[in-house]
C-alpha cells in the first residue's frame, strides 16, 4: 500500500492536491492512504515513524518549521523517502538538489492536473513499480482486476468470492477452486490462511488467536495446524516490506 503524507498549512489546497493524488491512483489501480498534516512540526514530530510514508508532499512556505527545515528533518531519519516540495515560488531549485526532491509542484499552475499527474509518473518510475492486473470471469461478467484491490478470496460452495477494494469494497463471484488459484497468486504476495481463504499479504494488520485481522477490521480464522506457518510467513513478509 503507498501511503503518502500532505504537509501544508493551507486546507484548501490540501484537499484539492489530495483529490489530483486520489484521481491518479484510483486510475492506476493502486492502494493508496493519503494522511494530511497542516505543519511542519506534526510531521516532524512523528520521529522514526515518519518512514511509513513512501511519498511526503511538502509545501516550503510553512510558520515555524517550512518545508525546507521539514526535509531535513526527514533526512535525518531516512534517505528512502520521496520528498515533493509544493511552493508559491520558484527559487529554491538549489535545496531541492540538496535534499534530494524529486518535483516541485507550483501552486497556481493553470495546469495543475497534468503536473501532478507528471509528478506521479516520475514517482512510479523512480520506484520502477507496476501493478499486476489479472482478467476473471465473474458471474457479474468479465473484468480486469488489480490485484493490488484484491483484499481476499473466499471459497463457499464451489463458489469463489472475490473481495475487492473500489470505490466501496465490492465482492464478485466465479466457480473454480483456490488451489489454482493459490499457485497463480503465489508470486503476488498472497497466502492461504485456510482451506477457504487466500489473503493477499499486504493487508494482514496482525496475526494472532488463530484469526488474521485485516487492515480493514475483517478477521478470518486460522486452524490451528496452519498457525504456525501463517504467523511465521507474516513476520517474514513484514521484513520485506
Amino acid at each position: 500500500m503507498f501511503r503518502i503524507a500532505i504537509c501544508d498549512d493551507e486546507s484548501l489546497f490540501t484537499e484539492e492536491l489530495e483529490r489530483l493524488i486520489s484521481s491518479y491512483m484510483m486510475e492506476k489501480g493502486l492502494v493508496f492512504k493519503i494522511d494530511a498534516y497542516g505543519s511542519g512540526e506534526a510531521l516532524v514530530n512523528l520521529g522514526i515513524e515518519v518512514v511509513r510514508y513512501t511519498v511526503v508532499f511538502l509545501d516550503i512556505n510553512m510558520d515555524k518549521i517550512d518545508g525546507i527545515r521539514t526535509a531535513e528533518k526527514i533526512r535525518k531519519v531516512s534517505r528512502d523517502i520521496l520528498i515533493v516540495f509544493v511552493t508559491a515560488y520558484v527559487n529554491y531549485s538549489l535545496e531541492g538538489y540538496r535534499l534530494d526532491a524529486v518535483r516541485y509542484l507550483l501552486k497556481g499552475n493553470a495546469n495543475f492536473q497534468s503536473t501532478v499527474n507528471e509528478c506521479m509518473d516520475a514517482i512510479m518510475d523512480k520506484l520502477n513499480y507496476s501493478v499486476a492486473k489479472k482478467e476473471f470471469e465473474f458471474k457479474e461478467g468479465t473484468k480486469k482486476i488489480s490485484l493490488e484491490r484484491l483484499l481476499y478470496i473466499e471459497s463457499n460452495l464451489h463458489k469463489l468470492e472475490f473481495h475487492i477494494m473500489e470505490d466501496d469494497m465490492m465482492v464478485y463471484t466465479t466457480y473454480g477452486t483456490l488451489n489454482t488459484l493459490e499457485e497463480e497468486l503465489a508470486e503476488n504476495g498472497f497466502i492461504r490462511i485456510h482451506q477457504s481463504y487466500l489473503v493477499n499479504q499486504k493487508y494482514i494488520e496482525n496475526v494472532k488467536r488463530y484469526k488474521v485481522v485485516l487492515t480493514n477490521g475483517v478477521e478470518l480464522s486460522i486452524p490451528k495446524v496452519r498457525y504456525t506457518y501463517v504467523k511465521e510467513q507474516f513476520i517474514l513478509y513484514q521484513g520485506e516490506v
